[in-house]
């Protein structure tokens, strides 16, 4: 899941998402042909670096001109980059991108244009690769551990983490005992040295690697708090035995909510396997959902454990810690801590080292109380041409086009 909560702290935001005020009375407005003006009603340390890198114009005439239906196909989408989109009809799986000649740096694009096939099977974009016909695929799994000393493979953490969620709005989900059972038996190595092989970070906390740094240090937040997510059978049992005690049941079955995506499905078998397999009277059935179906799940809290994800916009460890706060819109497990609540906004009331501080302490309590429990950061794989330069990759972006060049 994405993040969509740039607009929230922006002046009378509450209201007008609530129905009892016009859109027009957003604290947003154009002051000049190329100013915006946002005013905020809290202090929101990371919304300079989000404006800078996220936002850009659209064309006020063609969006009203094509209304609902704008960017559902090529021709009804502008462009503003060093590319625009030709020949994509809104489902076929082959389009291209064409030198945009009125962008403003149109001088030091290097490459004409970029043909884009979409195909959803592996092998295919392999061969497709290994003869030459595309420069640049997306490749996972045994293909990444099996090949990788291949100079052509790249690989890098992405700014998302994957996470293990309990519903706690209802029974027989909203236990911590049932919590900790889970953190305790699950292995986050295993996870991405056995299922998933293909260069993904086990989770040590709920901030993946590279999200913060220490402003006194420059260490890695994630990195220097540690792990915080240990396996411990014997722990994990006891957690188990007081679950069933405090539902006075001998045995339970739980379903896990997934996404039908490979990855997805072979972490979701881990954790039933592991689970069933050190506690005694608990059975796990599966559900795999197209992505779509997932998270209309989601926010109708129609799961009981859900393997789910957020992918971050900007580089600050409160955008992954607020998933849990109460009244989040994506709080999907309806867990609630008034004392974790609490710690989140002292941490946004502060700057500097103290509101780094705070954070770190935040994740620190929420892993001892197991809010959620996170899997691991995923690794993203590419098989690029050695004849292709200027690509290059971010835990935030995909590579920019614009600066590519033929060797």
């Amino acid at each position: 899941m994405k993040n969509h909560r740039s607009w929230t702290a922006s002046k009378n935001y509450a209201a007008i998402q609530a129905g009892k005020m016009s859109a027009d009375k957003l604290g947003a407005k154009a002051i000049g042909k190329h100013k915006l003006q946002i005013q905020l009603t809290k202090r929101v340390p990371w919304f300079n670096d989000l404006v800078a890198s996220k936002f850009y114009p659209l064309n006020t005439a063609t969006v009203k001109k094509y209304g609902q239906e704008y960017g559902t196909n090529a021709s009804k989408t502008m462009a503003n980059g060093p590319y625009k989109l030709t020949g994509w009809t809104g489902s076929n799986s082959s389009w291209h991108y064409v030198k945009n000649p009125h962008y403003w740096d149109a001088k030091h694009v290097k490459i004409n244009k970029i043909n884009v096939t979409v195909t959803k099977d592996q092998n295919t974009a392999i061969n497709l690769f290994q003869s030459g016909k595309i420069q640049e695929t997306n490749v996972s799994g045994q293909y990444v551990k099996a090949n990788a000393k291949n100079p052509n493979l790249h690989k890098h953490l992405t700014g998302r983490m994957n996470y293990l969620y309990f519903n706690n709005k209802y029974k027989p989900t909203n236990s911590e005992n049932l919590r900790q059972a889970f953190s305790y038996i699950i292995d986050n190595q295993t996870i991405t040295d056995d299922v998933l092989q293909d260069g993904s970070a086990p989770a040590k906390s709920m901030i993946p690697i590279g999200d913060q740094k220490d402003p006194a240090t420059g260490k890695d937040m994630a990195t220097s708090i540690g792990n915080l997510l240990p396996t411990d059978k014997a722990t994990a049992k006891a957690y188990w035995n007081k679950y069933l005690k405090e539902t006075g049941k001998k045995s339970i079955t739980l379903n896990l909510l997934t996404d039908d995506l490979d990855e997805d499905k072979h972490v979701g078998q881990y954790i039933q396997a592991a689970a069933e397999k050190n506690f005694k009277g608990l059975k796990i059935t599966l559900t795999s959902l197209p992505h779509a179906q997932h998270v209309d799940r989601d926010f109708n809290g129609k799961f009981q454990l859900n393997l789910t994800g957020w992918s971050t916009n900007w580089l600050d460890a409160y955008d992954f810690l607020d998933l849990l706060q109460t009244g989040n819109s994506v709080n999907f497990t309806n867990w609630s801590n008034k004392t974790y609540d609490n710690m989140l906004n002292e941490a946004n009331a502060a700057t500097g080292q103290a509101r780094y501080d705070k954070l770190a302490a935040a994740d620190k309590y929420l892993m001892s109380v197991k809010g959620a429990i996170p899997l691991y950061q995923p690794a993203e794989n590419k098989l690029i041409s050695s004849k292709v330069g200027g690509l290059t990759y971010s835990i935030l972006n995909e590579a920019q086009y614009k600066y590519a060049y033929w060797k």
